[in-house]
């Protein structure tokens, strides 16, 4: 067993919801956010034991902070979720790494003697507060020197992954394979019962709702562009136009908590530790290829870990779009049998703000059930960012 120190952060629990539709016909529609990520933090004291009283913060992610998602939803939900009202609650966005932000946060608070027990977690309900919406008609929240500094402009994520499949030269097909891959890894991890320690059921939903077992590549090659439009066309003619909803991240609603102590927190409670929080990073990047900043992100979380892309057994890339991941595998030579091996966001969904502590809790349990010690996290993010995080399997 890896020893940790009493001022490790270490990672005692880890749930998440189902995975729904995000669109009004999902299952997980009726749940109101703050319920859904209150039924993670309901779950995640329930199943480590820990008494919500000596929770010292809750820190969630969350992107779309308007509506059902507005008003500081951390603390609404811890309420919600029956902790005393002593407990406090912050919510953090950074875009779609939100929620492993959230991690980090947490960690680096238990790192820091700030916190002995603190809960990272994130939530996202696409279906009731649509992606975008925070953006009111009239509203400029990019300001003027942003628009001095890239006067051509920048672009929507899914033509940043246009751009990403056009510079590494992928095609369609390679796209839509590495697409259909991740439903069947998915489902294959489903139906070997590989979720059923992370996943806690709601409103009748027990496993994820998106994931579709017979996707294949003939069926993904009859999906259309999603992006395509003459004027982007004119100003970047490399496009090929190979992004579709086969090979993207679908709308998805879900929720995710991580419980995360100190080393001495740990011993003294009598909980085990199932990880510990090696290293985080952050990087911008290129924010008109705002998707490539995972590859920074990997390159700087190894060198500040002291580690090498070797040591890594399993890694875990958000794939928002498939080029994203085939794009870090080309440039920093991992090997795609190690990464998302139970599936990814493809297939499992995107909920923009928990899915930086969804993949978090799923890295977790894959790393117990493969035997593996290191695993690698990275996300990109609106506006050229990614977040990176190493955790090392204790026990």
């Amino acid at each position: 067993m890896t020893d940790y120190s009493d001022r490790d952060a270490v990672i005692v629990g880890a749930v998440r919801t189902p995975v729904g539709k995000g669109k009004p016909s999902g299952a997980l529609h009726g749940v109101l956010p703050a319920d859904l990520l209150a039924h993670s933090l309901r779950t995640l004291v329930d199943r480590t034991g820990v008494d919500p009283a000596d929770v010292d913060d809750v820190i969630a992610g969350a992107v779309t902070q308007v509506g059902d998602q507005a008003a500081n939803i951390a603390r609404s939900a811890l309420l919600g979720a029956g902790f005393p009202e002593t407990v406090p609650g912050t919510t953090v966005d950074r875009q779609c790494g939100s929620g492993q932000q959230a991690v980090s946060f947490a960690a680096q608070g238990v790192q820091a003697g700030a916190y002995d027990i603190v809960i990272a977690a994130g939530v996202e309900s696409m279906s009731r507060v649509p992606m975008g919406s925070s953006v009111l008609p009239g509203s400029n929240p990019f300001g003027t020197g942003l628009a001095a500094r890239y006067p051509e402009g920048l672009v929507a994520q899914g033509i940043s992954a246009e751009l990403i499949a056009a510079k590494w030269g992928l095609t369609r097909t390679e796209l839509d394979e590495f697409s259909a891959a991740s439903h069947q890894k998915a489902a294959r991890a489903a139906k070997d019962g590989l979720f059923d320690a992370e996943i806690a059921p709601i409103a009748g939903l027990a496993v994820d709702e998106i994931v579709r077992p017979d996707t294949t590549v003939a069926t993904l090659s009859g999906l259309r562009p999603a992006f395509h439009s003459d004027a982007i066309a004119a100003r970047f003619p490399q496009i090929g136009w190979h992004i579709t909803p086969g090979n993207s991240s679908p709308l998805s609603d879900g929720s995710a908590a991580l419980m995360i102590t100190s080393g001495a927190a740990a011993r003294r409670l009598g909980l085990r530790p199932l990880a510990r929080i090696h290293t985080t990073v952050a990087v911008g990047s290129d924010p008109l290829y705002m998707l490539t900043g995972v590859i920074p992100a990997t390159e700087k979380v190894l060198s500040r870990a002291g580690l090498r892309l070797s040591d890594i057994d399993l890694f875990e890339v958000n794939e928002a779009f498939a080029p994203v991941v085939l794009a870090w595998a080309h440039a920093t030579g991992a090997d795609l049998s190690k990464t998302n091996v139970n599936g990814g966001a493809i297939a499992i969904g995107h909920p923009l703000g928990a899915s930086g502590a969804r993949i978090m809790t799923t890295l977790v349990n894959a790393l117990y059930q493969r035997g593996g010690r290191y695993g690698l996290q990275t996300m990109c993010e609106g506006g050229g960012m990614a977040n990176a995080t190493i955790i090392e399997r204790l026990g």
